[in-house]
């Protein structure tokens, strides 16, 4: 790190700590000061590493009357830090993949607020009790309403999505702890839970009505995360000859409604790591149960690239019916290209936030299909190196060796469309893990759609797949799918690949340059 640099707070949600051992912090007190000040009951969901342990702890500082903190801050001069407020702070972690260490871990919590409130619980052996005790003993004792601030609020459900049956009784243990708030409503000044997903307020709430979703309020779009005034402002002398184009494309693009925010975990891991561009976040912990709803609803991956959903899909989370779009874009793997407002109905349209995402979510699938995972390097390589030179003879093979290399049990659907949406995602999911930054999947023209658009260099490439069927070529040929780029002045080749449902692999492979 270069001389009179801050130190970069990797790793740190502790507020007092970032700021008395004067590390970079991100001035989100603006937001702060919006949020206590226009609600009282409110949450808001982000993905995971994206800087919501440290807002839920700026938040107690704030309510603690901590002013000296804040010297400097939007908030410094604007809150009335002599009116302080006791705080109830749940913040779920460890290992919480049974019943057993749920109760375990509240117990360990409310313990935890007991001592630092200086206050004991009667009930010992009921949470939801003792939590109710918390805030009327909290209340009488300061002589003031409680503040609640419960971060990651629904881990003990997400960690446990491979194991349904747990997820349903903790389901219900949350229950019945978060439902306190809502009968005690004349004890709180203010609460606000984060977590990763949206849950239906009937599933987990059970009529705490009041609590206002903020997660796509404008006002608060770039509350978590680092917007490009951030990275060109308090990042910029970490960033000394690097591609801030670059920089946008791997780790910018996350939209919540407002400027768009870089991923705050991957720019400090980047500057760490010596200004290498590399996966960081997403290796940090994909959940494995997002294959499992990719094969048993059977998508065609590269359909995410523009994946057109209802307003009320996105915000609504339930384990009883779940829905791999849901997941995708609650956790972060999908974003908001676009908002569509048609009579009084919105919907949106979904996309990857960034390359590192993109590829390493293609990659992380890849993984599932190939019988054995470093079976796809040899072949990513060989896909580049092919490409790069518009060697096509040679690409047959390589798309041959790819399918070969996939476990039977893969291929167990019937229906012709769903084959040819698994082919197309496998295909798009090795291009795209191949480190290829535009991929276009059904590639929009005036007389259809082209299957897969890959551009590299000066070149472009038209693919169409068929399968069980003949005329794969002619159809690109006959539609003209390649019109749209001739003004391009690039180089421009088709490629029609047929595949046979009973081998399973190529059986038709035809191309020309145009």
């Amino acid at each position: 790190m270069k001389k009179n640099l801050k130190k970069l707070p990797i790793g740190i949600s502790t507020f007092s700590e970032i700021i008395e051992q004067d590390y970079l912090y991100i001035d989100k007190t603006k937001e702060a000061y919006r949020l206590i000040t226009s609600y009282k009951y409110a949450f808001l969901s982000r993905p995971r590493r994206f800087g919501k342990s440290l807002f839920i702890d700026t938040l107690q500082e704030i309510f603690e009357g901590n002013k000296k903190l804040f010297e400097g801050l939007y908030i410094y001069d604007k809150w009335d830090f002599e009116d302080k407020y006791p705080v109830i702070k749940i913040n779920w972690g460890g290992d919480l993949r049974s019943e057993e260490k749920v109760n375990h871990t509240i117990y360990e919590l409310l313990k935890e607020n007991q001592k630092r409130l200086d206050i004991e619980c009667e009930f010992k052996n009921n949470p939801s009790s003792c939590f109710r005790e918390l805030i009327h003993k909290a209340h009488e004792k300061y002589q003031k309403p409680v503040v609640i601030l419960i971060d990651e609020y629904d881990k003990p459900i997400i960690d446990n999505l491979d194991q349904m049956e747990v997820a349903k009784v903790n389901r219900e243990i949350l229950k019945g702890l978060y439902v306190i708030m809502k009968d005690n409503d004349r004890y709180i000044k203010f609460a606000f839970l984060t977590g990763v997903s949206k849950f239906t307020k009937a599933s987990i709430f059970s009529g705490l009505n009041n609590l206002e979703d903020i997660s796509l309020t404008p006002e608060f779009g770039t509350v978590c995360g680092y917007t490009h005034n951030d990275i060109e402002s308090s990042f910029l002398p970490y960033l000394e000859g690097v591609n801030l184009k670059e920089l946008k494309k791997w780790y910018d693009g996350y939209n919540f409604l407002n400027d768009k925010v870089y991923n705050p975990f991957d720019i400090l891991l980047f500057i760490k790591n010596q200004l290498l561009f590399k996966n960081y976040w997403f290796k940090t912990g994909t959940p494995s149960f997002l294959i499992k709803l990719f094969q048993t609803q059977n998508y065609n991956l590269a359909k995410f690239e523009n994946l057109k959903v209802s307003e009320e899909l996105i915000d609504s989370f339930d384990i009883e019916d779940i829905s791999l779009e849901t997941v995708m874009f609650q956790s972060g793997y999908l974003t908001i290209k676009e908002q569509i407002i048609r009579r009084n109905r919105i919907q949106y349209i979904l996309t990857f936030p960034n390359l590192e995402t993109k590829m390493s979510f293609n990659n992380y699938l890849l993984n599932y299909f190939v019988k054995k995972p470093i079976d796809k390097l040899p072949i990513q390589n060989s896909l580049i190196d092919l490409l790069e030179v518009a060697n096509l003879n040679d690409l047959e093979q390589t798309i041959k060796s790819l399918f070969a290399s996939i476990a039977y049990n893969n291929f167990t659907k019937n229906d012709i469309d769903e084959y040819e949406g698994f082919y197309a995602s496998v295909i798009y999911a090795y291009f795209v893990g191949s480190g290829f930054d535009k991929v276009l999947a059904e590639d929009v023209t005036n007389d259809g759609r082209i299957d897969l658009s890959v551009f590299i260099d000066d070149k472009i490439y038209i693919f169409e797949f068929k399968v069980d069927k003949k005329g794969a070529l002619e159809q690109i040929k006959s539609k003209e799918y390649f019109n749209k780029y001739l003004s391009s002045g690039k180089e421009i080749y088709i490629v029609g690949v047929e595949f046979d449902s009973n081998s399973r692999n190529v059986v038709g492979y035809e191309w020309e340059r145009v």
